[in-house]
């Protein structure tokens, strides 16, 4: 068996991970790399060495995991695309959503070389190729084993991360050897969190472990103390007549900050000023989540047969045309808008802010991790003057963090994941995780659990098994 790194090595994003067993070329996850411009731009074209692979995983549907999946069909593959229903279901709005920004991304630079008399480029890829890609998608259930490929069995179990991730279980048999394990975390979720239900405990171990380390070595607060701390800004900004602009992932996040701030206006905990949530494509993923009830929590099942819904309540407003997000332009506090992208590099998140941030009547909330070298990652840390499409301003508006929101499992929870098995592996590689925090876990771990051989790949090594 060949483990081959292709990203979200020593970084979080562009998940690509290679498995070649028994001929068989599987490929988890194809994701797309976010933060340094160039750096991503060159390193989301770089085909996979050896050609496309014989089969594709999927353990969610987040764009650092699945967002060049369009690019690798371009490029020739036809094989199947496993995932969940409700990833699949996912994908078929999101990849579209992001063959549409390469496409305008592409087309706002090409005016610029045009300027300059330089050549234009070509997007990643186009609306068809996304299109071609959801035509290979094959759904499979949490829990049920599928043959894959020669000697190599499938299963999904419940990462509890957003709606209809996964733990990849690939049971792998070699001609003359044992059956082996190896488990791929993708990304592992927290217990308590609204909607989903809690990520399952790989109790019965595995052979080679993939995991992810994003939130290594740090905490989050209670989610109920996160809570309480939304609604105090919240309130803060209703007395001083703010706009609380909140960029947010279109899945999952967005669903999430509309549950809690549902449940803050029926207690009372808020008072009832409007809340907008101005991105389409959060709108229709909305409409997917009410169709997988599957993937829910007891306490939001139980909501289900309450009189409404969970993602809809009086002061909320779903905005979809261009004309109704301009309007926003004119809205004054106190108003809470949540808008995509969540690291504020995409979408209608970067005109908002580009109207209100030399705005002190502003508060822009960030509620989870930004990427190195994103627009996200810049504010959170202080920048005093960015640029927004390609123009300078400066950051009058008020930046605060609201960390309790993540969808990451934080250290103690890693701990427990990894306590559980029964069976430690005899192999784990440190993957998705900023160097520092992939380094020190794999120390953690290995000291912690005794497991005897942790490693933290670097982008494109490869490992023989």
């Amino acid at each position: 068996m060949k483990l081959q790194f292709l990203g979200a090595a020593r970084t979080v994003t562009g998940s690509r991970h290679l498995v070649e067993a028994n001929g068989c070329r599987i490929l988890l996850d194809c994701g797309l790399l976010q933060g340094k411009r160039k750096e991503a731009f060159e390193e989301n074209r770089r085909p996979l060495p050896g050609g496309p692979p014989d089969v594709v995983v999927l353990s969610h549907a987040h764009i650092d995991h699945s967002g060049n999946l369009p690019s690798l069909v371009r490029r020739g593959y036809s094989g199947p695309i496993w995932a969940t229903p409700a990833t699949r279901d996912l994908c078929s709005l999101m990849l579209q959503d992001s063959a549409q920004i390469q496409v305008h991304d592409v087309n706002f630079v090409n005016k610029l070389r045009k300027r300059q008399g330089r050549a234009p480029f070509e997007p990643l890829y186009r609306p068809e190729d996304a299109l071609n890609a959801l035509e290979l998608f094959q759904g499979l259930a949490y829990g049920r084993w599928r043959e894959i490929g020669p000697g190599v069995k499938l299963r999904f179990t419940d990462a509890g991360h957003m709606l209809g991730s996964a733990h990849v279980w690939l049971e792998i048999t070699e001609p003359g050897r044992e059956p082996r394990r190896l488990l791929f975390s993708g990304d592992i979720g927290r217990k308590g969190i609204p909607i989903l239900r809690d990520p399952e405990l790989p109790l019965e171990g595995t052979d080679i472990l993939l995991m992810e380390s994003t939130y290594a070595g740090r905490s989050h607060p209670p989610y109920a103390e996160s809570e309480a701390e939304l609604s105090r800004i919240v309130q803060e900004a209703h007395a001083a007549h703010r706009v609380v602009l909140i960029p947010a992932f279109a899945v999952g996040r967005t669903q999430q900050l509309v549950v809690a701030l549902h449940r803050l206006h029926d207690q009372g905990r808020i008072p009832g000023m409007p809340v907008f949530v101005d991105s389409p494509l959060a709108t229709d993923v909305t409409s997917v989540f009410r169709l997988h009830p599957e993937t829910y929590d007891a306490e939001t099942l139980e909501s289900l047969h309450q009189p409404g819904n969970p993602f809809s309540f009086r002061a909320l407003r779903y905005t979809r045309s261009v004309e109704d997000s301009q309007r926003l332009n004119d809205l004054r506090g106190p108003a809470i808008i949540i808008a995509s992208s969540g690291m504020i590099e995409h979408g209608r998140i970067l005109h908002h802010l580009r109207n209100r941030i030399m705005k002190d009547d502003t508060l822009l909330l960030i509620t989870g991790w930004q990427a190195p070298h994103t627009l996200g990652r810049l504010l959170s840390e202080g920048a005093t003057q960015v640029f927004i499409h390609g123009e300078s301003f400066p950051v009058n508006c008020e930046v605060r963090e609201l960390t309790g929101f993540s969808g990451h499992a934080d250290q103690a929870e890693l701990d427990e994941w990894v306590g559980s098995m029964r069976r430690k592996p005899s192999h784990t590689f440190i993957v998705h995780g900023e160097e520092e925090g992939a380094l020190g876990l794999a120390q953690h771990l290995g000291e912690r659990f005794q497991l005897p051989d942790v490693r933290v790949p670097r982008q494109g090594e490869s490992f023989e098994l």
